[in-house]
């Protein structure tokens, strides 16, 4: 598989101030990336940067072959970055199916196979956004990301705060989005053991900088390789 997102060199942050030191990775096509780390350590700032959110002092992004680098969060968005927030940044005045629908581009991601990925979506379609539980409207963020079609989709802690069934269903999805529909995936965790098992590779943030890349499954079969960075628990 060739590589889909190549960053190289990125340094970023917001302001005068640098949180990320000359990044480089990349993901492969269909494959799934776990970005781990601590608080505080860049991992929001790499998405955000991916996004375009932040200010770019140095490197490149590459998505297919192309730079995008200098493109407007808008223009990623049509080049085939999809976002999910930790804010979810979902419509709460329009219904779940509106939601959806208001943003859609074409593609194989079209809302019958949005319900079938969460079925819990259809049985809302006519609720409101803020009609919702937390882990609904996660679900929400994540279709609605999927309805752009994207080559690449940014998962930013998505798993965050929710109960145990609904990590579970999110797990279950998004083990199908990148196993079964080869869709290309960076998930952002503070606790691996959720995640790696979901993905292909793994990195680990600290102050900005990679200090640990290797295959999701090798760190599953060596835990102790992230406890140093991490800390015990983890």
């Amino acid at each position: 598989m060739g590589n889909l997102l190549e960053v190289e060199g990125l340094t970023a942050g917001y302001g005068e101030a640098v949180v990320l030191d000359r990044l480089s990775f990349v993901v492969k096509e269909g494959e799934a990336l776990a970005l781990l780390g601590r608080n505080g350590m860049g991992k929001t700032t790499t998405i955000d940067s991916l996004v375009g959110v932040t200010r770019r002092f140095a490197g490149t992004i590459r998505l297919a072959g192309v730079d995008v680098s200098t493109f407007s969060p808008e223009k990623r968005a049509q080049a085939g970055i999809g976002w999910v927030p930790q804010e979810r940044n979902i419509f709460k005045s329009l219904t779940v199916e509106e939601n959806i629908t208001a943003i859609a581009r074409p593609g194989p991601w079209t809302l019958r196979r949005i319900y079938d990925m969460f079925p819990r979506l259809e049985e809302r379609r006519s609720n409101m956004g803020n009609q919702l539980s937390g882990g609904e409207q996660q679900m929400l963020a994540v279709a609605r990301a999927l309805a752009l079609n994207p080559k690449l989709i940014l998962l930013d802690e998505p798993l965050e705060g929710l109960a145990p069934i609904i990590v579970e269903e999110l797990l279950a999805a998004f083990r199908r989005i990148v196993r079964e529909e080869g869709l290309a995936c960076i998930l952002v965790e503070q606790q691996p053991r959720k995640v790696l098992a979901v993905t292909d590779e793994a990195i680990v943030l600290e102050r900005g900088a990679i200090v640990l890349e290797a295959p999701s499954a090798e760190l599953i079969a060596d835990p102790a390789r992230l406890e140093k960075h991490l800390g015990v628990g983890h």
